[in-house]
This record gives C-alpha cells, sequence and structure tokens, in this order.
C-alpha cells in the first residue's frame, strides 16, 4: 500500500488549467483517469487527510504509486481526451458500463443494389440506415414480418438472392406476396430501392402518408367493385396499424429524442436508456456499473453519455437528451454532443409534462434493472469483495489478491500436452490476458513436471521484461513495436489446479527464478481442499463461503481454456499429412496440389515436372515437396478386418482427412475421478 505523499507532485508543479490527468500503480499500469477544469484544484482532492476521502477514492489513491497530466485549451478537448484513454487503458478504478448483450437494429442496407431489411448487431456501416436498437431480435422479426404485407423488400441472404437468380425461382416469400422477387426480374432496382426508402420513411415515423394513401386507394377499389383488392388493402391497413401499436406514441410533435435515467446505491448504478424517434419508443438499453470511485449522479450521466455517443455520429445523436441530473459543468458535454451531431442538441432534465413522465417510467425501469442485477451473485461487487477478503484470510496474505492467475494441464494419455493461464481482476475474467502454454522441455505425461515449466516460463518472461530497463517506465507494458506484453504484469496470487504436489513444483519454480513475494496456492477438484506449500493439510474452506466459490470459478475457468486448447491441437495433428512438413507451403497451393493430382500417393510417384505444372509452383519449391514426402514415411496398408487382406492399393488420405476417433483430453483436475484409467 503506496503513502499518496510519496508521490504528491508540489502544488507550484501543477499547471491551473484545463487537463486530463491519470494515477499509475507500481508497475506503471494506468488505474485511474480523468479530468478538470482546473488540474491543481482537482489533484489537491486526492492528496488531502486519508481519513477525509471516500473509502473507494481512498483505496485508488493507496493502490497508486504516481500521477501524471496533459495539458489542453478548453474543456470539451479534455472530455475527448478522458475518453479516449479510457478506451486505450481500461483502468479498473474508472467508472465501466458492462453491456451484457449487443443490441439488435433493424437495418436496411441502401448500401446494396437491392436493398435488404435485417436484424444487425455490432458496429454500424455505411450507407446503412438503423432503427432501434431493440430489446429483442424477435421483436424486429415481428414488425418486419407485419409490413412486408404493404412494403415487400428483400428479406434473403446473398446467397439466397444468388440461387434464386440462377435458377429463375423465387424464395416462399416471393411466392405468399411478402417479398418483390426483384432475384427473379418481377420488379426493377430502381423500383425496389424506392419500395426500401418507403419502408424506411414508415419506421423513421413518417406514417400518415401511407395510411391516407392505402385507405383512398382501398375506397376506390371499393367503388370500382374491386372487392378483392379493397379487401387486401383493408388488410395491409391493419397490419400497418398493428405495427404500430407496437411502439405506441409517447410524445407529441414527432419528437427525437434519448431519455436516460439512472438508479444508484453506495456500491452500484443501473442506467436506462430509451431512444424515442418520430415520438415513438423505438428501443431500450441499458448498463450497469460499479461505482468505485465517489462520483456523483451527474458524473454518472456524463460517463453514460460517453458510452452511448462516443463511438456515434449524424442522425444517432438526436436533437434532444433528456437526463435525471446535469454534469458539472455542463457546456462542454453539451458541445460535444453538438460537434459529434454536426448541428445543436439539447441536454436538459425534463420539468412537466409527457416528457417528465416518460422519464419517471424510465427511472422506474432503473430502479428494476438495478434491483435484477443484485440478485447475480457474481456480479456484486460486495460479494466479489468479501470473496477477495475471505481468500487472503484463509491464505494468510497482507492483502487482498486483486489480480489472481490460475494454471491448469490438460492432455490425452499423455499426447498433445498443453497448460492455460487464465487471469481473474476484481474477481471479474480478464479474458483479454488469458495465454496457453505448450509443454516443449519433455515428452510425454507428467503433470508436475509440466506446472514446474509453465511456471518457469511464464515469470521468467516477468524478470526478462523488468530487467531490460532495470526499473518501470511508462512504456514498459507494450514492446517495441507497441503491442501489449504478454506477461508484464504480476498476480498477488498463484492457483494451480490439483493438490500437493503441482503446488509444490509451482512453489519451487518461482524460488528458483528468485520471487517470493507471490502467493501460491492450489485447488484439488474430488474434495474442493485449498493446499499451500510445505502444508501437510489442506486449508478446508465452508461450502457457502464466497472465497471458495471464486476459487471455483477459476480453476473452472482454467480447466474449460485447457481443454478446449488440446482439443484445438489433437484435432489439428489428426489433419495433419505428409504436405505440412513442407516449409513455406500454405493450405492454399496444398490444396491445389491434392486438386490436381488426386492423393498424396500419386503425388509422391509424380516426377518434377509433373509438380510443376500445378498453378503457383516454381522448380524449387517442386524439388522441396518431392524431398519432404521421399523422406516421410507413406501410410501404414490398411487391412480388411474380415479377411485378414492387406489392401495395398488403398491410397493415403488428403491431408484435412480425418483419422479417427479418440477420447476426451484429461485435465489434472479431471484425474482424481479417473486415476485407474489415466495414470
Amino acid at each position: 500500500m503506496a503513502d499518496p505523499s510519496s508521490y504528491r507532485p508540489r502544488p507550484g508543479d501543477i499547471p491551473d488549467s484545463p487537463g486530463v490527468y491519470r494515477f499509475r500503480d507500481e508497475h506503471r499500469r494506468v488505474i485511474y483517469v480523468g479530468k478538470a477544469k482546473s488540474l491543481r484544484q482537482r489533484l489537491a482532492n486526492y492528496f488531502q487527510d486519508l481519513a477525509n476521502l471516500h473509502p473507494r477514492t481512498r483505496t485508488m489513491v493507496t493502490t497508486a504509486a504516481s500521477v501524471e497530466w496533459t495539458v489542453v485549451s478548453t474543456e470539451v478537448e479534455a472530455l475527448q481526451l478522458e475518453y479516449s484513454w479510457i478506451k486505450e487503458f481500461d483502468p479498473r478504478f474508472n467508472v465501466k458500463y458492462r453491456d451484457d448483450k449487443s443490441y439488435p437494429y433493424l437495418a436496411v442496407t441502401m448500401n446494396e443494389e437491392f436493398p435488404r431489411v435485417q436484424v444487425m448487431r455490432g458496429h454500424k456501416k455505411k450507407g446503412v440506415r438503423y432503427f432501434g436498437p431493440y430489446g429483442h431480435a424477435w421483436a424486429i422479426r415481428d414488425t418486419v414480418d407485419l409490413l412486408l404485407r404493404v412494403f415487400p423488400v428483400r428479406t434473403c441472404s446473398t446467397g439466397v438472392f444468388k440461387n434464386a437468380a440462377r435458377t429463375g425461382r423465387p424464395c416462399l416469400l416471393g411466392y405468399i406476396g411478402k417479398c418483390s422477387a426483384p432475384c427473379v426480374g418481377r420488379i426493377s432496382a430502381e423500383d425496389h430501392r424506392e419500395l426500401a426508402e418507403e419502408f424506411s420513411d414508415f419506421m423513421a415515423g413518417r406514417t400518415g402518408t401511407y395510411l391516407r394513401r392505402l385507405e383512398q386507394q382501398m375506397t376506390q377499389a371499393a367503388e370500382e367493385m374491386e372487392y378483392e383488392r379493397a379487401a387486401r388493402l383493408r388488410d395491409d391497413i391493419e397490419a400497418l396499424k398493428k405495427a404500430m401499436e407496437k411502439n405506441a406514441v409517447v410524445l407529441a410533435d414527432a419528437t427525437d429524442a434519448d431519455l436516460v435515467a439512472v438508479a444508484e446505491d453506495e456500491l452500484e448504478a443501473a442506467v436506462q436508456i430509451f431512444h424515442v424517434r418520430g415520438g415513438r419508443v423505438r428501443g431500450q438499453r441499458g448498463w450497469v456499473t460499479d461505482k468505485v470511485e465517489e462520483v456523483t449522479t451527474g458524473a454518472l450521466v456524463e460517463h453514460a453519455l460517453q458510452q452511448l455517443y462516443g463511438e456515434e455520429s449524424g442522425d444517432a445523436v438526436p436533437k434532444e437528451v433528456l437526463v435525471p441530473a446535469l454534469p458539472d459543468p455542463v457546456e462542454p458535454v453539451q458541445q460535444w454532443l453538438t460537434d459529434r451531431r454536426g448541428s445543436a442538441v439539447s441536454l436538459r432534465i425534463p420539468q412537466r409534462g409527457d416528457k417528465k413522465a416518460l422519464m419517471e417510467t424510465v427511472q422506474r425501469n432503473a430502479q428494476q434493472a438495478l434491483a435484477l442485477h443484485k440478485t447475480r451473485r457474481a456480479s456484486d461487487l460486495t460479494t466479489r469483495s468479501r470473496a477477495l477478503e475471505e481468500i487472503a484470510e484463509a491464505l494468510d496474505l497482507d492483502s487482498a489478491p486483486l489480480r489472481i492467475e490460475c494454471y491448469d494441464i490438460s492432455h490425452l494419455q499423455g499426447e498433445d500436452v498443453v497448460a492455460s493461464m487464465v487471469v481473474f481482476e476484481d474477481g471479474l475474467q480478464r479474458k483479454g490476458e488469458y495465454r496457453r502454454f505448450q509443454i516443449r522441455g519433455f515428452k510425454g505425461q507428467d503433470d508436475v513436471r509440466s506446472m514446474h515449466e509453465v511456471i518457469t516460463r511464464r515469470f521468467r518472461r516477468y524478470l526478462a521484461d523488468k530487467e531490460k530497463t532495470g526499473e518501470w517506465v511508462d512504456d514498459d507494458l507494450k514492446d517495441d513495436e507497441g503491442r501489449p506484453r504478454k506477461f508484464a504484469y504480476p498476480p498477488q496470487l498463484v492457483v494451480v489446479d490439483g493438490g500437493q504436489p503441482q503446488v509444490a513444483a509451482a512453489r519451487r519454480a518461482l524460488d528458483e527464478l528468485g520471487i517470493d513475494d507471490i502467493a501460491v496456492c492450489g485447488l484439488a477438484k474430488r474434495l474442493e481442499e485449498v493446499w499451500l506449500p510445505g502444508d501437510d493439510d489442506p486449508v478446508v474452506l465452508p461450502r457457502t463461503s464466497e472465497g471458495l466459490y471464486l476459487l471455483q470459478r477459476v480453476r473452472d475457468e482454467a480447466h474449460r481454456f485447457a481443454i478446449t486448447y488440446q482439443r484445438t491441437k489433437r484435432a489439428k495433428r489428426f489433419r495433419a499429412g505428409p504436405l505440412d512438413e513442407v516449409p513455406g507451403l500454405g493450405e492454399t497451393r496444398k490444396r491445389a496440389l491434392i486438386k490436381h493430382f488426386g492423393s498424396v500417393k500419386k503425388l509422391r510417384s509424380a516426377t518434377l515436372d509433373q509438380i510443376c505444372e500445378v498453378p503457383g509452383i516454381g522448380r524449387k519449391t517442386a524439388e522441396t515437396i518431392a524431398v519432404a514426402l521421399a523422406q516421410a514415411a507413406p501410410a501404414a496398408p490398411a487391412v480388411n478386418t474380415a479377411t485378414g487382406e492387406i489392401m495395398e492399393d488403398v491410397e493415403e488420405p488428403a491431408p484435412g482427412a480425418t483419422a479417427g476417433a479418440a477420447g476426451a483430453p484429461v485435465s489434472t483436475g479431471a484425474r482424481n475421478e479417473r486415476r485407474g484409467q489415466e495414470t
């Protein structure tokens, strides 16, 4: 735990101007990013008596080991730089909104010759019109199904469209009147694009024009005694009205606005957003965040707006944003939104009327989302904190292990031996820092020796990176090409999947490297016992312990990651063939060789001139292929199991053919349950 006074800058050194500041820990990792109208005044708040600080702020400043800042010209620039740095460094003490899903949008691909209506997720593409987001994809499909009666726009994939054009037969929707079938020329590209634009206009809220036009056509058809056509138009009108009912009018005068509400307690906050377009609620989304810093409702709103509009521009930012509390100061945020939209954006608190009533509805949704989130055990900050404290107490650690690394060994009867490393920080997965290893030091099955090798390799890399400069510098977490170093950040606790032997091997590896400030423990799967180095008896945590639950999650994740990698390696080995040993021969040229000759056996008997006939194969490559095939042992002859006859004429399978079935891989933790079969 650092003393903030040890790295406090002199007040005269801090500029009294707008800027962005970063706190770093002892390993130079950015743990907090903030902005300020006056850097001098803002930073002074962090270096007061620790007893006066909020508990989370106190934890942050005692975890930090240094602070630095960047001066900018305006508060708007500070807001933009803060957002960029939070995205780049992912500081663990900043507010983080955990969006548990990618919200679906209704998209019309106006950038294609024949625009298509479909469900889309993820990043928005240029030339595509989006409507939403929606809470569920099925809600989009229900709406589209109703609208296709009136606007029969293409909804099929590219493959289906091309196949229909090739065969001259449309898909089922074309036969039942829910697609205008441009694939077979029933409608021209220009008319189909106009149909897609009408569909988009209707979704954008301009509904009155189309309803009035259909009603006029229905009346005219009835007057001309075309009753069947009038009935179809009547059904079309009902379909449009039903689709409109799914998005009831909530605000008058075709308002475009986003309403943001926040529900919070001392530990967490839930944010809910309603997207209103054309006076109708077109979508809803929400996030939950741990309040790892002392933050006001206005600051939460500011972070939510950054999350919501940080990657958006143009019409994706509405003219009006309604919030429960304004950021302080509000002008930079409002100017930032205006810059992203390209025209004026109003950021305000609704005071009366329909907008205030709708805000109350959004607020109730936020409160319900927070209550629901509280029931999720793994995501509860209080639960995670208690779990880390229980682990620290059970293992007699000086402080809670904020970073935990877990290792597991996986193999199949001694073949394809691999290991996994998973990382949990603050009780949450850090999948971007997972690593996997191939055991290279020996052949065969020896989990203890494998564990020793993996721990040695991981922490040897850590020491090498640290000794390269002699001290931690600004970019020590990145390599010479600017990429994050794989093993630059050490854990407080190493967990191994196994019992006493595996724990002893891990501890011995660390001792050999001279590392004595990292704790080690093992979790044995059979009785869920926690083993410590040198102890004859395990530590037994209660079955209801949050600390045991967290260790189980870490161990199970390492087990899953190891088995996944082992299965991948095994499948690749089964698909391997003699051509895989040829240096510089990629998949494309291997496929070309097999396609040309039909099998590896025929390729082996071919001359150099015949091999050179394959496109992309030169004389030198042909010689390399011939040498590699001559050195490779031919496949064993097949045997007819019914007669015992050796079938010498059977050709070798081409690379990629399945070599046979195999059992499931074995992990260290699973071996206790299958000891007789696998040891």
